[in-house]
């Protein structure tokens, strides 16, 4: 019989962890290899099944990413940047996929993950959902149709925990919007209006990020003309969505040579 592959789990006590966790539990295509937490934290040296409220698992919740990423085939990873950029390295030495949901990261962060692609599979997204990339490829294709005299506005919601924002679906779709109307977002976006600031500037892509409550995330694409609007819409209402695009990631990369690749070319639909 094959052994299914072994997938790390960090930051296990978070809600996507907790949703990883017992997604990979549920599944008969892989199993849980290991589960890491941060140093310090109280999970750490428990049985991550009674930690989470429920039977043993037999597997201990470690704060050494060397040990936990070990002979894993993948790591599945919604942390925060700077773990995420120290886990890269050290999943590329093992050979593991590396399944990225981490939002925040920045241009520098994004650039260090260059060389550890260049040894493994890194697959890299703002959003692992089904519905959210067949959003992206809806909004770059709407955005190639319509020209400037449609404002692009991108609106999110998210729970009150939230840390970033814009959300990294956000910044995914306003990628998509720029790159359909052929120009760079950092030259386009608008991500804050407060006081007096003058009339929106034509062809700026704008961002407004709310927070409240358990939002699990809700994304809207607004292309506004005068005398009308366009609004492509996905709302996620279980977190679920997140946790089987991870795994069909950290599966799909098995085998597969080393780069950075991102969730249109896991569901292949990447243009490329």
């Amino acid at each position: 019989m094959t052994q299914t592959p072994g997938i790390t789990i960090t930051g296990a006590s978070g809600r996507m962890g907790q949703m990883l966790i017992s997604q990979v539990i549920a599944s008969d295509r892989v199993h849980l290899h290991a589960v890491l937490e941060r140093e310090g934290h109280d999970w750490v040296g428990r049985d991550v099944g009674e930690a989470m409220g429920g039977a043993a698992l037999g597997i201990a919740v470690t704060d050494d990413p060397e040990a936990a990423i070990a002979g894993a085939q993948a790591v599945i990873d919604f942390t925060a940047p700077a773990a995420t950029c120290g886990f890269a390295p050290i999943a590329a030495r093992e050979g593991a996929v590396h399944v990225i949901g981490t939002t925040g990261m920045s241009e520098a962060d994004i650039a260090s993950l260059e060389g550890p692609a260049s040894e493994t599979v890194i697959v890299r997204a703002g959003n692992m959902s089904l519905g959210v990339n067949l959003l992206t490829q809806l909004t770059k294709r709407v955005a190639a149709a319509l020209d400037a005299d449609y404002d692009i506005e991108i609106i999110e919601a998210h729970h009150n925990q939230k840390v970033d924002a814009p959300s990294g679906t956000a910044l995914m779709l306003g990628e998509a919007a720029a790159e359909g109307r052929g120009v760079a977002l950092k030259d386009v976006s608008d991500r804050g209006r407060d006081g007096i600031t003058g009339a929106r500037k034509q062809g700026d892509i704008g961002f407004t990020a709310i927070r409240g409550g358990d939002i699990v995330g809700e994304h809207d694409v607004m292309f506004a003309a005068t005398g009308e609007r366009i609004i492509l819409r996905h709302v996620a209402s279980d977190r679920t969505v997140f946790a089987r695009g991870a795994l069909k990631a950290a599966l799909w990369g098995q085998g597969r040579a080393p780069g950075h690749y991102n969730m249109l070319d896991v569901l292949g639909l990447s243009d490329s």
